[in-house]
């Protein structure tokens, strides 16, 4: 079992939050990021609010000696999930916060500029690395993707935007929600994942809000299946581990009046937002779980994930069988005091989450991975006893 990590990043001020002349009231020491209430007087005890989380961003002003850059994060964060795959477990990353906080930037960054790639593309990039380095003839992978968006509650397919049609979101006895009819691509480089993120962001839902010029309008969930097949030589068995990444951008939350929405924006906000609220009470329920685990209460039990896509499809990645990560990004400005402080209240909770991550093997895999397992066990006994066995007996 393993609890959700969580990381906060602080942006740079936009142009809006420039010409508003906005004072900064994030501060961060370390972990702790503090937010600082600019209606109170300073000095008070409401004045200052501290939260601590597993990481927190310093990526406001690029000449400070603090800054953190997207390799910083992808270091710390999409580094160790990368690794979780490669043992065998499923992964998921997730980006939260406001329109305009700076998530599609983390997860996806600049891909045409040099040292501003995201999560997405370096964490696809390492991954090819890493096969190309430990491939052999014992041991091979197979790589495949799909890309999707979230809508309005409707699922479209992002590798192949002709499929306009609403895709359904089915349940697999063992393997929990998946989508229907969905296109999972085999790719065997970086090139070619890079050239399906280019042709699915081309796809995907854009438009101007008053927060932000090119806000995701919708939730984007890029997952990479990842096979490794190995020989045993000892036993002459095939086994089999299979790993799924799910890479999530969310679309902003926000509020109607600050986005400035009308008609058909107002009903796309009103459809985020619904889906960004179930996922708030899915992490408190969930968080709530986790902390009166003790008191063995039914009423607590039930998890509104059904009450949408968004959440349904992720029920494995909160509390099921993933590591998972979460990056809450929010913007420095004293005019967003309110949708930053729901943002942090929000990833705080979401730190009680626990992931109960098991490792995707087939029956051989476990089987020979059991009794190596006991081999060793029973090779440390012998050595305490002062006898000493040659490996390979």
């Amino acid at each position: 079992m393993s609890s959700v990590k969580v990381a906060v990043r602080v942006r740079p001020f936009n142009s809006r939050e420039i010409s508003r002349e906005s004072k900064c009231i994030i501060e961060m020491n370390g972990a702790t990021t503090a937010i600082t209430n600019p209606k109170v007087p300073s000095g008070t005890s409401d004045s200052i609010k501290r939260f601590n989380f597993d990481y927190s961003y310093w990526s406001h002003n690029p000449l400070d000696k603090e800054f953190s850059t997207q390799s910083m994060v992808y270091t710390d964060i999409g580094e160790e999930m990368l690794q979780h795959s490669f043992d065998g477990y499923n992964v998921c990353i997730f980006a939260y916060g406001q329109t305009g906080a700076g998530k599609s930037y983390t997860m996806m960054g600049k891909q045409e500029s040099e040292g501003q790639e995201g999560i997405i593309p370096m964490l696809c990039k390492d991954l090819f690395r890493r096969i190309k380095e430990t491939t052999s003839s014992d041991l091979e992978y197979t790589v495949e993707v799909s890309y999707m968006e979230i809508y309005c509650e409707r699922v479209r397919d992002l590798l192949n935007p002709k499929n306009k049609g609403n895709l359904k979101v089915r349940e697999h006895p063992l393997l929990g929600p998946y989508v229907e009819d969905l296109s999972k691509l085999a790719v065997t480089s970086y090139e070619d994942i890079h050239d399906l993120i280019d042709e699915g962001n081309k796809a995907r839902t854009v438009a101007a809000t008053n927060m932000n010029e090119t806000s995701s309008r919708s939730h984007a969930v890029f997952t990479i299946f990842f096979t490794q097949r190995r020989h045993d030589k000892m036993t002459d068995l095939i086994t089999e581990k299979v790993s799924k990444i799910s890479l999530v951008d969310l679309a902003g939350s926000e509020r109607a009046d600050s986005t400035g929405a009308k008609g058909t924006r107002l009903k796309e906000g009103a459809n985020i937002n619904k889906s960004l609220t179930t996922l708030g009470k899915v992490i408190s329920a969930l968080a709530e779980i986790s902390a009166t685990k003790s008191k063995k209460s039914k009423k607590t039990d039930f998890i509104p994930y059904r009450d949408s896509v968004l959440t349904w499809l992720l029920r494995e990645n909160l509390g099921g069988n993933s590591k998972t990560a979460m990056i809450a990004a929010i913007s420095p400005a004293d005019i967003n005091y309110d949708e930053t402080l729901s943002t942090l209240r929000y990833a705080d909770r979401a730190k009680q989450i626990v992931c109960k991550a098991i490792v995707n093997e087939d029956a051989n895999a476990k089987l020979i991975r059991e009794l190596k397992e006991e081999i060793q066990k029973l090779r440390e006994l012998l050595r305490a006893e002062g006898i000493e066995v040659c490996e390979g007996n």
